[in-house]
């Protein structure tokens, strides 16, 4: 049984949800720190705003308690950011085909009457993975589970203890995850790696330029509604480098 782990982000890319297609079981990491630095953000994505690349952000509470935990983090501010995301969205893809059905998405999640980042984040991953024929995956959160020394282990221990606790025997890793993953810890578990290598094929974008790969998955669903499941879990990815 092929096993994936990632954190539940805001609005993710088309990579997410092609590691979702493909894996048996997909856990969400959701006990682990937010993570503030780097390109895996839980509450930043990125989609085309006048025809540009442009970051999209929920304002979440700082200090080093708050980011203890994804599961426990919660949004800051009034409800004024909420309006203000939606409007963005709004203005940049107003025009796009499938407008409509994509931006009740983006609403679910908006609309949702919590503080807290990962419950606002799991709505929209639920809606966009519908979107995208995924619907019946099988998701689960890493807060539910009882994973033997998951909770206390780091890195690579805390994701082989959770592949074996769903009863895995191989990871689906994502990108980027050979430079750090200690892949000699699976083996020794006797679980198998299998490294994703996802590039985003081109689709039809609002803009006149060269296509803009990783971009939130609502920009593809705004292009091309449902023929947007075509662009995960069954085509060619990009090689092992």
């Amino acid at each position: 049984m092929l096993v994936a782990i990632h954190q539940p982000n805001f609005l993710p890319w088309l990579g997410w949800f092609d590691k979702l297609a493909r894996a048996d079981v997909f856990i969400l990491l959701d006990t682990v720190a937010h993570q503030h630095t780097g390109s895996n953000y839980t509450n930043r994505v990125k989609i085309l705003a006048q025809g540009e690349p442009r970051w999209i952000t929920v304002p979440v509470i700082r200090g080093r308690a708050e980011r203890s935990r994804i599961d426990r983090l919660c949004v800051a501010g009034t409800g004024g950011w909420r309006r203000k995301l939606r409007a963005t969205i709004e203005q940049s893809y107003a025009k796009a085909p499938f407008f409509d059905d994509a931006m009740t998405i983006v609403d679910s999640a908006l609309g949702a009457e919590t503080e807290l980042l990962c419950e606002l984040n799991l709505i929209a991953l639920g809606a966009i993975a519908a979107a995208l024929g995924l619907g019946c995956r099988r998701m689960l959160r890493a807060s539910t589970i009882a994973a033997g020394g998951a909770a206390e282990s780091t890195g690579t221990d805390r994701l082989v203890a959770l592949v074996r606790s769903v009863g895995g025997d191989a990871y689906l890793a994502g990108h980027g995850a050979d430079g750090y993953q200690e892949d000699e810890k699976f083996a020794a578990a006797g679980i198998a790696v299998e490294y994703q290598r996802y590039a985003v094929p081109s689709y039809r974008q609002l803009r006149s330029g060269a296509f803009i790969p990783g971009l939130s998955a609502i920009d593809a669903l705004m292009n091309l509604g449902g023929e947007a499941a075509s662009l995960v879990g069954r085509h060619v990815h990009a090689p092992a480098d």
